[in-house]
């Protein structure tokens, strides 16, 4: 579906145009056309290639979809793959994430940006160039890097509300009446999560290096500063996941250490009161065997002394036991 064509000259837009036009407009010096596209058809991009001359393996790309992070060169042209991470609730409550992807051509005088399977859009993205004429002037580099910069900043809340619910779980890991089997089912949930966010942004760090260190792409000369500041930011959002991974690994270990605590107390206190109903059992076997010559069944006040040796005994394990902590 086609969202907006414009065409831009000198930092400033012309008008929106018909996709028919599109070819006059690239032909004009100092001019570039800026198309969107939302879950495009087949026949919308064999349109565009025609439009833009796109390399077939790149339209065959965006084609298939569910690509991995990259940016490739085609010639003169640049092919950057970025994945949409939004943050998503299920009827029962439960988070998880939606990856969507967005396909971004770049060219020396257009850039065409194809979004599948995702709700959040650009608009806000093309408002911002519009606002910054001079900058707009560096051409389709300038609005790749206002792409990938917004889908960057996109990362940071995301990475942020896993933060936030890692630490909600880790104080309820040390709180008592919780149950260790809903605890690490979150901690993986939220590991299948970092995970995923980790396989949008790690092969990115990479790619983006491509657009300003060593050999610059010639579209994006003149923008190679922007371009590291979304390397940096990058670079900042996956030390953060790496983080969150490790201190999820070390909340499994404490959460597994903590029910084994705690399965040890249970095992101690059973022990403890096992061995006070232990002595109870072995006076009551042995005056319960009823000889004959037992001198303590004739003996006015044998039961009344047995039942208070059987009381001070099981009594003076209590204690013991109390003392040592096992009760």
């Amino acid at each position: 579906m086609l969202i907006n064509c414009v065409a831009y000259e000198n930092g400033a837009k012309l008008a929106d145009i018909p996709v028919e036009d599109i070819s006059e407009y690239i032909s004009r010096a100092g001019c570039f056309v800026w198309v969107a596209l939302s879950d495009a058809t087949p026949e919308e991009l064999a349109e565009m290639q025609k439009e833009f001359d796109l390399h077939p393996l790149a339209v065959e790309d965006a084609q298939h979809g569910h690509q991995r992070p990259k940016v490739e060169e085609y010639g003169d042209s640049l092919f950057v793959v970025m994945h949409l991470i939004e943050p998503s609730t299920d009827d029962e409550g439960a988070h998880s994430v939606n990856v969507g992807e967005v396909n971004v051509f770049v060219g020396k005088n257009y850039v065409l940006s194809v979004r599948n399977r995702s709700q959040q859009g650009f608009l806000g993205v093309r408002e911002r160039c519009e606002r910054e004429p001079d900058l707009l002037r560096n051409g389709a580099g300038f609005v790749l890097y206002a792409l990938m910069d917004a889908v960057v900043d996109r990362y940071f809340p995301v990475i942020d509300a896993l933060e936030v619910e890692l630490e909600s779980i880790e104080q309820q890991i040390f709180a008592q009446g919780g149950a260790a089997r809903d605890k690490i089912k979150q901690l993986y949930d939220l590991k299948r999560r970092s995970l995923t966010l980790k396989r949008a942004v790690a092969p990115l760090v990479e790619a983006a290096g491509k657009l300003h260190g060593g050999r610059v792409p010639q579209i994006c000369v003149g923008t190679q500063e922007y371009f590291r500041d979304v390397g940096d930011h990058l670079v900042r959002i996956n030390g953060s996941i790496d983080a969150v991974r490790d201190t999820i690994a070390t909340a499994v270990q404490v959460n597994l250490s903590m029910v084994t605590i705690e399965e040890s107390e249970v095992t101690k206190r059973l022990a403890a009161w096992a061995s006070i109903f232990a002595v109870c059992t072995a006076f009551a076997g042995i005056w319960g065997m009823n000889f004959e010559h037992m001198p303590e069944l004739k003996f006015r006040y044998g039961y009344a002394m047995a039942l208070g040796l059987i009381v001070s005994t099981c009594g003076y394990l209590y204690y013991r036991f109390r003392r040592v902590g096992w009760l």
